[in-house]
């Protein structure tokens, strides 16, 4: 069964891949009509190693979202993020030939254009251009400037930017998998879109989603993203740690941390043991979990000191930059005990766990409304919010073609032109761009 509601998110983790297909109900949520999982192989650090394994990867997860939906899916939206994404602030301008006009959506496009002239790195591309405030002839804090009047038009910039081969990595293992890329987002771009409300972007809030190799960070402040980044440790590093501290398996301490781990090691008594089963034959090892926590939470502590000497960065201290409405924690760390208490700890600011299931229709399986879902239903709802554009566009379309014509449209009809194209997102432009790019690149 095909049809044209339906989008696919995917999230391709270090972790784990989820394919996640779904559509709108009737009140606006999104009901999941089928979910793939599959454990990730070839991504370190939320990039591509292995191109055969993360393929492989990816068409296992796909093909259990299929299986359980009764879906066939071609088209799916991807996220990016990984240890090579940095961001930096730019300002521009350009100056317009006659003051006289007012200024349009067009001049707004070719400013945006300057700015993807800039100079990179070698083998870095710019990924997003957001632009924030605009300044006319001098006059700052604008957040529309359409429609004014000015010579000299100004903004600031918050550039993205990746290194060119593991953008066209993923894109290789999108297409060997058989799917068509229906657009990129950056995923902290997309677990904010379904873990934050607007209220909270408007006030100033960091997202911190903890995923398996990487820690993103996304801030917000008037309803703008003002500064991204992503640290190269994510929950994989703590595993790690209680693999050489209490020298056993990946497995087992992996599943340590998650069943008995705690952020916070003044909660476990010093007599709380645990015992695991010895490796073939040999005596089973016992292991305190008041050990345990201090394991996790030197590890943690790090983690979240990096990621707050970014707010720091942003400028959280200054009056004008303050973020009122905190932390939201989200993504597979996000559900380690006690991390939210050790955050405002640490950061002195009001935290919460988010959710993704505001955004999903109350008969959801409960534990697909777990903050490891976060950045997979970003980009399922990143999906339907392009389709939702793309309907939109085409009612008004045929109303304007349908439109009984008067004796003064008819005479007119002669100049009325075809009616245009709907415009694009910064988002979407991209995608285009970047699917042109990897055709080139066959």
């Amino acid at each position: 069964m095909e049809n044209d509601d339906i989008s696919v998110g995917l999230d391709i983790g270090t972790t784990k891949i989820v394919a996640m297909i779904g559509r709108r109900n009737e009140y606006g949520k999104i009901e999941l009509l089928g979910i793939g999982k599959a454990k990730s192989l070839g991504v370190h650090r939320g990039v591509v190693n292995n191109i055969t394994q993360t393929i492989q990867s990816i068409q296992r997860a796909v093909d259990e979202a299929i299986a359980v939906s009764g879906i066939k899916i071609s088209d799916a939206v991807v996220g990016i993020a990984g240890q090579h994404i940095r961001s930096l602030q730019h300002s521009d301008y350009i100056t317009r030939p006659n003051a006289e006009e007012v200024i349009s959506e067009e001049d707004l496009e070719k400013l945006e254009k300057q700015v993807y002239k800039l100079v990179m790195l070698p083998g870095e591309e710019i990924i997003h251009v957001l632009p924030q405030e605009f300044k006319v002839d001098g006059q700052a804090e604008i957040t529309q400037p359409v429609g004014m009047y000015g010579g000299r038009l100004e903004a600031n910039f918050h550039v993205v930017v990746g290194q060119i081969s593991s953008i066209r990595n993923v894109g290789r293992c999108i297409k060997s998998a058989g799917l068509n890329l229906a657009g990129i987002t950056l995923e902290p771009l997309a677990s904010a879109e379904a873990v934050l409300s607007a209220e909270e972007k408007e006030a100033g809030v960091a997202l911190i989603d903890i995923g398996g190799g990487t820690t993103d960070l996304a801030i917000f402040k008037n309803g703008i993203i003002r500064h991204t980044a992503v640290i190269p440790f994510g929950g994989n590093v703590i595993t790690e740690d209680i693999k050489e501290g209490c020298s056993i398996i990946e497995k087992q301490a992996e599943l340590l941390k998650t069943k008995f781990g705690s952020a916070w090691p003044g909660e476990n008594k010093d007599n709380e043991i645990v015992s695991i089963p010895g490796l073939r034959g040999r005596d089973p090892k016992e292991i305190t979990l008041k050990n345990l926590s201090k394991i996790i939470h030197a590890r943690v502590v790090e983690i979240i000191e990096q990621v707050y000497l970014e707010i720091k960065n942003y400028g959280h201290e200054e009056p004008k930059k303050k973020l009122i409405a905190g932390i939201v924690l989200t993504g597979g760390g996000a559900e380690l005990k006690h991390i939210k208490q050790l955050v405002e700890y640490i950061t002195g600011m009001d935290t919460r766990i988010g959710y993704p299931n505001e955004n999903l229709a109350g008969d959801s399986d409960e534990s697909l409304s777990s903050p490891q879902y976060a950045t997979a239903v970003g980009l399922l709802m990143n999906g339907l919010n392009k389709i939702d554009k793309a309907k939109k566009a085409k009612i008004a379309q045929q109303q304007i073609l349908e439109k009984p014509k008067t004796e003064d449209a008819k005479k007119e009809s002669t100049i009325i032109e075809e009616p245009k194209e709907p415009k694009k997102s910064i988002f979407e432009k991209w995608g285009d761009k970047f699917r042109d790019f990897l055709d080139n690149a066959e």
